[in-house]
């Protein structure tokens, strides 16, 4: 429920089908969260080897001055820390967790809702229901300083499914527009507001 909300896919009738993608790990934040943490690990990595060398391979300081044991061993176990975070984080941009798309189709009666995981087993994330078992659609507000605004798919013997992305949570307008577009695509009341 971010980027594009598509209500024609391929030969099926325009009103029967609304498609929504969801943006997962490849945003911007964490493209710009990767790159400040693997150079700041190539900081601490040359600093570490200046150190040990007595040769300024940095720029913007003199690393040389710097006592071998502890301090540069010191930022030679910070650098590896780092290195292995920015792995984590270009990993997890690499494997799109959490991206997908939430698919209503009305001629057919099902909604399908996919996202992609970790590697492993459960890599992907694929619920298949019919449109019937839908009972409503929620919409979750909680404010503060870690607010989260989010829409959920309330359907009969299933946990509440979260339709929205995580982490940047929807601005107050957006969230209601997608909550009753949504509610009126599927004839369901919306519950929350």
């Amino acid at each position: 429920m971010t980027a594009s909300t598509t209500i024609n896919k391929g030969d099926r009738s325009a009103t029967n089908v609304l498609h929504q993608k969801v943006l997962g790990s490849r945003r911007f934040s964490n493209y710009l969260w990767a790159t400040i943490v693997t150079l700041g690990s190539i900081g601490f990595l040359l600093a570490a080897i200046s150190s040990y060398l007595k040769v300024n391979l940095l720029i913007v300081s003199d690393p040389t001055q710097l006592v071998f044991v502890p301090q540069g061993l010191v930022m030679g176990l910070y650098s590896l820390a780092g290195f292995l975070f920015a792995l984590y984080l270009w990993l997890v941009i690499l494997w799109d967790v959490g991206g997908g798309y939430n698919e209503f189709d009305r001629s057919t009666g099902k909604i399908k809702i996919f996202r992609w995981g970790f590697p492993g087993k459960n890599r992907r994330i694929d619920l298949d229901f019919a449109a019937q078992d839908v009972q409503s659609v929620r919409v979750d507000l909680k404010e503060g300083l870690n607010p989260r605004r989010a829409l959920y798919l309330r359907a009969k013997g299933r946990r509440d499914i979260p339709l929205t992305r995580v982490g940047q949570p929807l601005s107050l307008t957006e969230l209601e527009v997608k909550g009753a577009e949504l509610a009126r695509f599927l004839q369901v009341p919306l519950e929350g507001l």
